[in-house]
């Protein structure tokens, strides 16, 4: 069972909400939260904002094309990414924007790019990015305490986070669609953290322990969270990384992630481990054998 979270009451530490987290953290890796400070109104422009971008002409969006970059930022087309090697590229469409370090060498930090189209763009994303950031921090000091640790272990290591916000848009599931098609294809995220907003539209399902999915949806305003494979490196598997897909149906539908990932340099094994796994070099990997055209590089 995935559980919906007040996250006023799981910021403020309630002893049964702290549970419900930890059992789920460790469990099914997966939770919705309502009640969040982030105002529906503003999330909703977010998605009108995506939306207004992706409805742009091909040739509009092909001038911020991550396709010509050594990293994963702007847009990038149907079929951009591959994140199960024995599925079919994805046929969703993405932008992705991120942290930046001026004068870093780490595709990681790389400048974003930004369209002209629509005017207010930038603006919009720029500030929903920092909104969630803050947000992300504030959770993953409470999660860090549901399963024991303390509360502020995680933040000294997030002052440079390589946190990647994509705005998603599926289609409708083509009519050329096949078992090997998929809006994304089964995988794990590859971070710490994920804050998904959603559109209300079903799409997304979720890998249950003993085998068979199960559907997850949450209206404008409300989030999904899940968790993935560095966090459960980290905890020693305390928390867990869930595989997830989404197939597609009869209707298009967008969703909103932020992937909070940690400083290039933090050290994400098992805490009290002689192992050292780079957080940039783990993420990196996966993003080479994810991105298309980082695959063509590497």
């Amino acid at each position: 069972m995935i559980p919906r979270i007040d996250a006023e009451v799981l910021l403020a530490g309630d002893a049964d909400v702290l549970q419900q987290v930890r059992d789920a953290a460790r469990d099914v890796g997966f939770l919705t939260l309502h009640n969040t400070p982030i105002p529906k109104a503003d999330i909703a422009e977010v998605f009108a904002t995506y939306g207004a971008f992706f409805a742009r002409p091909v040739s509009e969006k092909d001038s911020v094309n991550m396709a010509r970059t050594g990293s994963n930022r702007g847009w990038g087309a149907a079929g951009a990414e591959q994140v199960d090697p024995d599925a079919n590229p994805d046929y969703k469409q993405v932008f992705d924007c991120g942290f930046e370090v001026p004068g870093s060498d780490l595709p990681a930090y790389a400048p974003n790019q930004w369209p002209d189209v629509p005017p207010n763009f930038r603006v919009v994303i720029e500030n929903y990015y920092a909104r969630a950031l803050a947000f992300s921090s504030d959770l993953l000091a409470a999660i860090a305490g549901a399963i024991g640790e303390d509360r502020e272990y995680f933040r000294a290591h997030f002052d440079e986070p390589m946190a990647l916000l994509r705005g998603n848009y599926y289609p409708e599931r083509p009519a050329w669609a096949g078992p090997n098609d998929f809006g994304i294809a089964t995988h794990t995220d590859y971070g710490c953290l994920t804050l998904l907003a959603m559109d209300g539209t079903p799409g997304l399902e979720v890998r249950k322990r003993g085998g068979g999915w199960i559907p997850v949806s949450a209206p404008v305003g409300e989030f999904v969270i899940n968790f993935g494979e560095m966090l459960e490196m980290w905890t020693q598997g305390r928390v867990v990384a869930t595989p997830h897909r989404v197939v597609g149906g009869d209707a298009e539908r967008m969703s909103i992630p932020l992937f909070y990932n940690p400083n290039a340099d933090t050290n994400v094994a098992p805490v009290g481990s002689d192992e050292v796994i780079r957080a940039a070099d783990h993420l990196q990997k996966r993003f080479d054998e994810t991105y298309v055209h980082l695959k063509a590089k590497s």
